[in-house]
């Protein structure tokens, strides 16, 4: 992966210019792609994948979502991929079933075994480990990689779009991400099943630091995940810890703050996030904004999170205490990483997400954001990010370009959604159906969710 950093860094350091509050002008860095990463996830273009695995093995996975449907027990497949100059074939990868609310079975209902004759094939999210059974085997230099299926997204693009946002807009931190076509092959059957278009999503992990050896300013640092109840408000030792999801779901452990790298280290990780926790919430005033200067960088995260409200991402840290990473680097300096955005662009909860306040966008007891724009300087400079988000000429969630990038993607994808699962066969414009604003439209200008949230950022 190295050899990349050299070329990387002779052809493809980039610099945005965003003009911000006042007659300041505020320069966005964004490091240099990785060829590598952006080959992989090709935003405009379709791979296909097909995982090819036995009978018994295939039964296993079956078996084990029976016993306990938050495993995270892997079988043995064989991975091929074509397209989009991707092609390879590897054996003996790991996959497993992966998702919270939205993790399902692939086939048919408990206590059944795979039914050759008559198939009843699910929607499923996926993890791909290449390593899992060969240590050394990568894929394009990666361990894993994520396939997740467009659920309650007719419009098969709320996720895709947030992560590609988040990279125009100088995020570095959000994972790539792509489209592909997914087919599960039971060897011993003589048709494979399509599971139709999925998005194709970088694991967060060792991997995705690595990769970033040119933004973070070391990469063996401690990594979290994130779950639902990671306030930082307390710093509470006791909802750290390294996850065990072992088959049984009597004795498995997880954790609000899940450690994922560093995992012998546990002890020292706990104190730096319980230290960084308090310390966030204790100091005031300049003290405050001398220490935070020093220990997040503060545009980044500003960024990130103008793009998180503006898609209406509610299930979130602020809104939710939900989904999201963090990372401290060896020097302790901390970075928040976005995550899990397809319940985005109209599909919410809790709130109305086209017209909720971009300042007070959730809990007002979750700290990080509310602390850091509390402070004026601060305010200004999120709000300009907001404010830049919508500009014609940046091409970002300006609503007509927003809208043909949409198209563009839906059309590219369009022939190849009907599948054999024959769920999500059809490319629609509505969030999900348990949303609580059903209205909201992404392709129409009739209750547009682009026009009807920028219309609601505040005055600059």
């Amino acid at each position: 992966m190295k050899k990349f950093s050299f070329i990387l860094a002779i052809g493809f350091l980039a610099f945005i210019l965003f003009s911000c509050v006042k007659d300041n002008q505020f320069v966005i860095f964004v490091p240099p792609s990785n060829l590598e990463l952006d080959n992989i996830f090709n935003i405009n273009a379709v791979p296909h994948i097909t995982l090819e695995v036995s009978t018994a093995e295939w039964n296993r996975l079956l078996a084990s979502y029976d016993i306990n449907p938050a495993n995270e027990e892997y079988i043995l497949a064989d991975f091929d991929i074509e397209g989009s100059n991707l092609d390879s074939s590897l054996d003996s990868i790991g996959i497993r079933i992966r998702g919270n609310t939205s993790r399902r079975r692939p086939e048919g209902v408990e206590g059944q075994v795979h039914n050759p004759a008559a198939p009843d094939w699910h929607h499923a999210h996926f993890a791909l480990s290449f390593k899992k059974y060969k240590k050394t085997q990568r894929y394009q230099n990666l361990e894993k990689i994520n396939l997740k299926w467009f659920k309650d997204d007719a419009n098969y693009v709320r996720e895709v779009y947030c992560y590609d946002l988040f990279e125009r807009f100088g995020v570095w931190t959000a994972p790539k991400s792509s489209y592909c076509m997914l087919t599960i092959k039971i060897k011993e059957d003589q048709k494979a099943a399509y599971y139709g278009v999925y998005q194709m999503i970088e694991s967060i992990d060792e991997d995705y630091l690595s990769n970033r050896t040119n933004s973070f300013s070391a990469t063996d640092g401690n990594l979290w995940k994130c779950s639902y109840g990671a306030s930082l408000r307390y710093p509470d030792k006791s909802k750290m810890g390294v996850e065990d999801i072992t088959l049984d779901p009597n004795t498995m452990q997880t954790f609000v703050y899940d450690l994922k790298t560093n995992k012998k280290e546990l002890v020292t990780a706990e104190t730096e996030l319980a230290n960084f926790i308090t310390d966030f919430n204790s100091k005031s005033g300049d003290v405050f904004k001398t220490w935070v200067d020093e220990k997040i960088d503060v545009p980044l995260l500003l960024r990130t999170y103008a793009v998180n409200v503006m898609v209406g991402m509610w299930d979130d840290y602020w809104a939710n205490n939900n989904n999201y990473y963090m990372y401290f680097d060896t020097d302790g300096r901390f970075y928040f990483i976005p995550y899990d955005y397809d319940n985005t662009l109209g599909t919410s909860l809790l709130m109305d997400s086209g017209t909720q306040d971009f300042l007070n966008w959730g809990n007002a007891n979750n700290p990080l954001i509310k602390k850091i724009i509390s402070i004026q300087e601060y305010k200004e400079l999120y709000v300009s990010y907001l404010h830049e988000l919508i500009k014609p000429e940046n091409d970002l969630f300006y609503t007509p370009e927003s809208i043909s990038r949409i198209e563009n993607w839906q059309n590219m994808i369009r022939t190849n959604v009907p599948n054999d699962t024959d769920e999500d066969i059809i490319i629609g414009d509505n969030p999900a159906y348990w949303g609580n604003k059903p209205q909201y439209r992404l392709n129409s200008q009739s209750n547009n969710f682009f026009n009807i949230r920028s219309a609601h950022i505040p005055a600059q």
